[in-house]
């Protein structure tokens, strides 16, 4: 198949994660923000996940992005509860009538993702997995979800996808899977939204004041513990900083305990949680972002600080080294002592001739990294994967068995009891009955060279 095909090649696709809007983060503006492009580049793009609150039923967002907030029960961190059966009568509902080409899952926490990946197996679907964490082997969580995600993932998905290298590293031995399979596309950032504070600002390019921002949930994983001990040391040494916290969490709270503690009142500002549209103005307020994360697979945060020309000081961990060019990052190993040594560095840089200058920083993200490549270079997994021949239901039972132990044989009987689930829903759905939705822009007949396979 030649690259002018592939190239042509017009998907419909859904995109499928318990983590979507109105909830905001990392992974949520991932997928809305590839959605956007993969919808100007041509493709049709859907969007499954569960309901939220009063948001229920099928709503368009901007670009043309139909998105289903299906009527499925959240368990915990709006996780809904794994069923393994409950969800696919709706979910095959929606492949049929949307006449979906791939099946786009994200993120390994997420059950509507992991339970995807195992229907559209089912019903000889392509799919793809977008892992955005890093997750460890030491603990029980750890070890109970890589074990989910390599029963999930290693027999079925077509291909994945990591957002840094370490991320690959990290997903390649937890799930094990096969790294020819894995490819990585880190994330990006939209400069037109992120762009540099206006030099004319008198007040923000005085610096007599320094001011450091930080925008994060206020979590544990978030580093706020190494927060509440940094500002008060940073506040001692360097009398002219100021700190802009932006966030909610639960945290928050130790952070103004510390505050009324110290007394740092006139020199830390709370702003509660921010609306993703307001970070690039709070951004455009400071000098420096910090970022205390203690696990990171990617983390756009410091990509948007970047963008708004604000010098980032980091912790060293996950894929954080790979996003930005060392004169853009300061770089620490994740303790208050070290993070304070890094701070004072950043600081005594900007207050110098060789601070960093707003403008270049952005020209230079906005060369890096762009949500158009990620777009592209992901049709390009598309492309691979679209002529996969699908497996048989012995063939998945085979990959299932060898996962071996007890585990193997549970996983069979479980495979066997969804094969036998997804036949009585043939039997009291039929595919006749199913009306297909058509599409907005139905795409041209020369564009849309796919060969559909039929979903069952």
């Amino acid at each position: 198949m030649n690259q002018t095909l592939q190239s042509k090649r017009k998907y419909r696709i859904a995109m499928v994660c318990d983590f979507f809007y109105p909830r905001m983060g990392g992974v949520e503006m991932h997928i809305w923000s590839l959605s956007q492009h993969l919808i100007r580049m041509g493709h049709k793009v859907i969007v499954i996940t569960h309901a939220y609150a009063n948001r229920k039923g099928v709503r368009y967002m901007d670009g043309s992005l139909k998105v289903y907030y299906c009527p499925f029960i959240p368990m915990t961190d709006q996780d809904i509860l794994p069923t393994l059966t409950a969800t696919f009568p709706l979910w095959r509902s929606i492949m049929i009538r949307e006449n979906i080409d791939i099946v786009h899952t994200h993120q390994a926490t997420s059950v509507m993702s992991n339970e995807s990946v195992v229907y559209a197996a089912a019903l000889g679907l392509p799919s793809v997995f977008t892992d955005h964490s890093l997750f460890q082997f030491d603990d029980l969580a750890g070890v109970v979800l890589n074990r989910v995600l390599e029963t999930t993932l290693r027999s079925t998905v077509n291909a994945a996808i990591c957002v840094s290298h370490a991320c690959r590293d990290n997903l390649i031995l937890r799930a094990v899977l096969d790294p020819n399979k894995i490819d990585v596309i880190p994330n990006a950032v939209d400069p037109t939204k992120f762009l540099p504070r206006d030099d004319n600002n008198n007040e923000i390019n005085n610096r007599s004041r320094i001011k450091v921002v930080v925008v994060s949930r206020l979590v544990y994983r978030k580093g706020v513990d190494l927060l509440v001990g940094i500002i008060p040391k940073i506040c001692d040494l360097l009398p002219q900083v100021d700190f802009i916290v932006g966030g909610d969490g639960n945290k928050l709270l130790n952070l103004q305990e510390m505050v009324e503690r110290e007394h740092l009142q006139d020199r830390v500002s709370f702003l509660g949680a921010v609306p993703h549209k307001n970070v690039a103005s709070v951004l455009r307020q400071g000098h420096v972002f910090l970022n205390c994360s203690l696990t990171e697979s990617f983390c756009i945060a410091i990509l948007e600080a970047a963008s708004c020309g604000l010098l980032v000081v980091s912790t060293n961990v996950g894929g954080v080294p790979e996003v930005l060019e060392p004169d853009m990052i300061v770089l620490c190993d994740p303790n208050v002592e070290a993070l304070v040594q890094g701070l004072g560095k950043a600081i005594e840089r900007q207050e110098s001739e060789n601070a960093v200058d707003p403008s270049d920083a952005h020209r230079r993200i906005e060369r890096m990294y762009s949500w158009h490549r990620v777009a592209v270079q992901t049709v390009q997994v598309y492309d691979r994967i679209i002529e996969d021949k699908p497996m048989s239901f012995l063939q998945r039972l085979r990959s299932y068995q060898s996962l071996g132990g007890f585990s193997g044989i549970v996983v069979c009987a479980l495979v066997l009891y969804i094969e036998l689930w997804i036949r009585f829903v043939e039997w009291i759905q039929p595919r006749e009955l199913i009306d297909i939705v058509p599409d907005l822009i139905p795409p041209s007949s020369p564009q849309h060279s796919v060969t559909h396979k039929k979903v069952k």
